[in-house]
């Protein structure tokens, strides 16, 4: 995975309507060939690089004890279930497991349809997920906060020997 091109941000709703936008810096990952014709991809994401735009407040919220607490929990991680490359062109879900504060539950991404013939190579791989806060444990500023969480990622690939 190419950290320097890829992107993962997140988003939150307060219970006003307001929605606040974060990012994780320089998200780590591979997508690795399995032996059957089938890909895997493996993600992990720094919780102590959340930066949430123009919001120093919300950023040290975001990597505090309350929400996602970088201190106990310093990284958010995926693993996919196994699937085939077509996904990543045609879109659809991509299944697998997110740890998150030390729970590991089974969740989906939602690939967009690529946008180009080489998706991850000459356009971004985007993919959309939905979690439910509180079945990581993220229950800190719940008269506040919307229960849902929006992950949103745009992808990119490189050869390992870049």
């Amino acid at each position: 995975m190419d950290a320097e091109r890829s992107s993962v941000g997140f988003e939150l709703r307060t219970r006003w309507g307001q929605r606040i936008h974060g990012t994780f810096g320089r998200p780590l990952g591979h997508v690795t060939e399995l032996g059957d014709s089938r890909h895997q991809v493996r993600l992990s994401l720094s919780v102590a690089s959340i930066e949430v735009a123009d919001s120093p407040y919300y950023t040290q919220m975001a990597r505090g004890p309350e929400f996602f607490d970088a201190a106990r929990f310093p990284h958010v991680d995926f693993l996919s279930e196994p699937y085939r490359p077509s996904l990543a062109h045609d879109g659809g879900k991509l299944r697998g497991k997110l740890t998150l504060r030390g729970v590991t539950r089974a969740e989906f991404f939602t690939l967009q349809p690529a946008e180009c013939a080489r998706p991850g190579w000459d356009c971004d791989v985007v993919a959309t997920g939905i979690i439910n806060r509180a079945n990581y444990g993220l229950s800190g500023y719940r008269l506040a906060l919307a229960d849902r969480v929006r992950f949103t990622m745009r992808i990119r690939l490189k050869n390992e020997d870049e």
